[in-house]
């Protein structure tokens, strides 16, 4: 019998399950492949055993990150990407990256560093689920984290100036949304009708950039032009999430349901110019705020 697996992840609103990328991206591979997680949610990452999310536990391995994740749960014969071929496989490791530099640092700017989106929709959404008094330190330093992490990648020459880094991060990103929306076409998936790897890293990026209402919404705006992706995170959303819930926290069965047990699934087989923000700095928000 299979040891049981346990996904802490952050929660979920706006019809999301998480609002967290990361998390929502090992959620829907579970989902994609049949894995039989439980998914818990936590009020903040120091809980986990690696303070961070989402973290899968089964028995005594404690693994977070997703790739990590995903390729523990390939090894436990969940694996979405069997039938895949190898130039396949390449695609969705050049996609991932491109995910990753080119979208990442947008969507994190969104949530936690432009200004008006953070004081009034990330900043009370986290700190009214986190104990206090951590719920008075932890979303600033979430926010300054996203900020250097953007910085790293983002910050060198020829960009000397925030508000350069600004405009090139979201060029970037609605230039990677144009190359997805381009990529996926007509198609269901990204590779056909059975949802893969891919898949769950385009959704988990993608989803709560789409559903979050902020009142900054350059992104949302441009995701919103193109209907296809649009189409693409709704039709997750709808055919392979079920949300429970359980006093006092959101319980999340990723068990595959009657819908989806009919659906084609297949069995599973083996097979630095600028400075970055410190603890007793000038808040990211007054620096990089339009």
């Amino acid at each position: 019998m299979a040891a049981p697996m346990e996904l802490s992840c952050w929660g979920g609103d706006w019809g999301l399950p998480s609002l967290h990328p990361e998390s929502l991206t090992v959620m829907a591979y579970a989902k994609f492949s049949g894995a039989p997680l439980t998914v818990n949610t936590i009020n903040n990452s120091w809980r986990t055993p690696k303070g961070d999310v989402p973290v899968l536990i089964s028995e005594d391995i404690v693994i977070s990150q997703p790739a990590k994740i995903l390729n523990f749960l390939r090894k436990q014969k969940y694996n979405a990407d069997y039938e895949l071929s190898a130039k396949q496989g390449a695609d969705t490791l050049a996609y991932i990256a491109l995910l990753e530099e080119k979208l990442l640092p947008a969507l994190l700017h969104t949530f936690w560093v432009e200004a008006e989106n953070y004081c009034s929709v990330t900043k009370p959404w986290f700190a009214s689920r986190i104990p206090f008094p951590l719920s008075l330190y932890l979303p600033g330093k979430m926010s300054r984290e996203a900020l250097n992490r953007i910085l790293l990648t983002k910050g060198g020459p020829p960009l000397y100036s925030l508000s350069e880094v600004e405009a090139q991060i979201y060029r970037d990103a609605k230039e990677c949304l144009n190359l997805l929306s381009k990529r996926l076409g007509t198609s269901q998936f990204f590779f056909g009708n059975t949802p893969t790897t891919l898949d769950a890293f385009v959704f988990g990026f993608l989803a709560p950039v789409y559903k979050v209402c902020f009142p900054r919404i350059q992104l949302q705006e441009h995701l919103k032009q193109l209907p296809n992706l649009c189409r693409f995170c709704d039709d997750i959303l709808t055919c392979y999430f079920r949300l429970t819930v359980s006093d006092p926290a959101l319980i999340i069965s990723l068990q595959m349901d009657d819908n989806l047990r009919k659906s084609p699934q297949h069995p599973p087989r083996k097979l630095t110019t600028l400075k970055l923000a410190a603890g007793g700095e000038e808040s990211p928000l007054n620096r990089l705020s339009p």
